[in-house]
């Protein structure tokens, strides 16, 4: 399978690598990136299931912090650091080919501030027909990964008051707040993601903290992905042209 070198966003600035037989990187990546609040103080980052990358790269742009992406995948994590590589990003970004669910035995717990991830949305059983290539169908499906492995695996990573930063499906908002709540995790932030307006909410982003002290969450202004005309909204145009801070 041959690979191609795309940009990651709308300027010419960072690259990656993909192969579109494999799988490709969503938009649904770039929002979440762009969604994590990171400041001066987060020092370490984990990127769950992080596939061609896509998360740590646009990461780059908004912190110093030490991004790891993890993925049990072994072709996507090739893909993954020679996209590293051609963006000269080696002393910030990690890849390792493992498992998600015994990622505690890599790292510390607690070693973490911030854990992102873009989960498989569907459960094992919710399609009839998967996809014919593999790595599509455990990007997609809870095949590898379920939500609350994720969650359950985050817990243990994270600092007191890290944060688990996700996007998911809106339909399964019910279950992802139990799930949360069960495992002592706070709901911090949320944003509701509309294909367009008059459309009804697809995707939820959703940034929980660890053992925080519960407190008020703050629920962002939503945001549209299109424009009646199909073209992309200047909210999306704008995350697409984001430049390094």
């Amino acid at each position: 399978m041959e690979r191609e070198l795309h940009d990651l966003m709308a300027y010419e600035g960072l690259k990656i690598y993909q192969n579109k037989k494999l799988l490709s990187f969503s938009i649904d990546s770039i929002l979440l990136a762009h969604f994590v609040n990171t400041t001066p103080r987060v020092r370490n980052i984990l990127d769950f299931g992080t596939g061609f990358a896509p998360i740590p790269l646009f990461l780059t742009l908004k912190t110093k912090a030490q991004i790891t992406g993890i993925d049990i995948q072994e072709q996507a994590c090739e893909y993954a650091m020679d996209s590293v590589r051609y963006n000269h990003l080696e002393n910030q970004i990690n890849i390792l080919c493992q498992d998600i669910k015994n990622a505690h035995e890599v790292f510390k717990d607690s070693s973490f501030d911030i854990i992102t991830c873009n989960p498989p949305f569907f459960k094992a059983g919710d399609v009839k027909v998967f996809n014919q290539v593999q790595d599509r169908t455990n990007a997609r499906h809870e095949t590898t990964l379920k939500l609350e492995d994720m969650i359950l695996e985050a817990k243990r990573l994270l600092s007191t008051n890290g944060s688990l930063v996700f996007i998911h499906r809106v339909d399964r908002l019910e279950e992802i707040i139990i799930l949360l709540n069960k495992h002592r995790f706070h709901l911090k932030r949320m944003q509701y993601v509309y294909p367009k307006k008059g459309k009804k909410a697809l995707m939820v982003l959703i940034d929980a903290k660890s053992n925080s002290q519960t407190g008020s969450m703050e629920l962002l202004e939503p945001l549209f992905i299109y424009n009646e005309d199909g073209s992309y909204t200047s909210e999306v145009q704008e995350i697409f042209n984001y430049k390094r801070g």
